[in-house]
């Protein structure tokens, strides 16, 4: 798909990838990009540099994504492009809260759900539409030293599967983006953590990496190439794998809060 004179939707706008993705959408000619994040001041700083418009919805609330669809696709237009990019790391593993696993699963996942839910429907009664739906390498590989993060990005590469393998017939097309580190406020401080280990990357050529994933019509969005080795060694002996994490994790086991 081509984004220029699309109309796009970004969460997590306020800064990292979500910035560098609605920069990269209004630099390709997008018709309207739409920025959203729960911090309103961020959204609006975005917006204004790209000429878009800004939202204020926190994405662990069903009716506040609702709503913001519901808004856009009146005043704004019919969404094609929807980047569900907001995201949030956890420490610790199943001795971590409820609370902690809770949140992270409704920021990490169902707001993939709950996007999918109010807008394939439509997109699907129109001929069609596009997601990109931020997980991260944690979602193909794992991540030392949080259970939380680990197992909510598998379940976000998961979801994005399950729509494109049923609703591809209908015109929808999904992309999922499975970077290691990137610079930004999550990682900020951590730049020695296992995720770098093959050295963090700047926002923008990560957002780049999706537009052109996106023009494309592939699935995984692997700004990191050697993710796909890493994966492929994990199919080709699981126990082997394993093995190497198990080492990962005697040298990585803390992860930054």
């Amino acid at each position: 798909m081509e984004i220029k004179d699309k109309i796009c939707v970004v969460t997590g706008a306020a800064s990292g990838i979500g910035r560098a993705l609605c920069q990269a959408f209004a630099a390709e000619g997008a018709r309207a990009v739409v920025c959203v994040d729960v911090n309103e001041a961020g959204a609006q700083a975005t917006a204004d540099q790209i000429g878009g418009t800004a939202y204020r919805v926190d994405v662990s609330r069903e009716d506040e994504i609702a709503a913001m669809i519901d808004d856009v696709e009146a005043k704004v237009g019919p969404i094609d492009l929807f980047a569900s990019n907001a995201g949030i790391g956890a420490a610790g593993g199943v001795e971590a809260s409820n609370y902690a696993w809770q949140r992270i699963w409704d920021i990490n996942v169902m707001s993939h759900v709950w996007a999918a839910r109010h807008l394939v429907p439509r997109m699907s009664a129109r001929g069609g539409g596009y997601l990109l739906n931020t997980s991260s390498a944690a979602g193909l590989l794992n991540q030392i030293g949080s259970a939380p993060y680990g197992v909510t990005k598998h379940a976000a590469v998961g979801l994005a599967e399950w729509i494109a393998f049923s609703y591809g017939d209908q015109g929808i097309k999904v992309s999922v983006l499975c970077p290691q580190a990137v610079r930004t406020e999550m990682t900020k401080g951590h730049e020695d953590h296992v995720a770098a280990i093959d050295g963090m990357m700047e926002p923008e050529p990560v957002a780049q990496a999706c537009v052109e994933t996106i023009r494309a019509e592939e699935f995984l969005v692997l700004p990191h190439k050697e993710v796909l080795g890493y994966m492929r060694a994990k199919t080709e002996n699981y126990d082997r794998w394993i093995g190497g994490m198990r080492k990962l994790n005697r040298r990585f086991g803390e992860f930054p809060e």
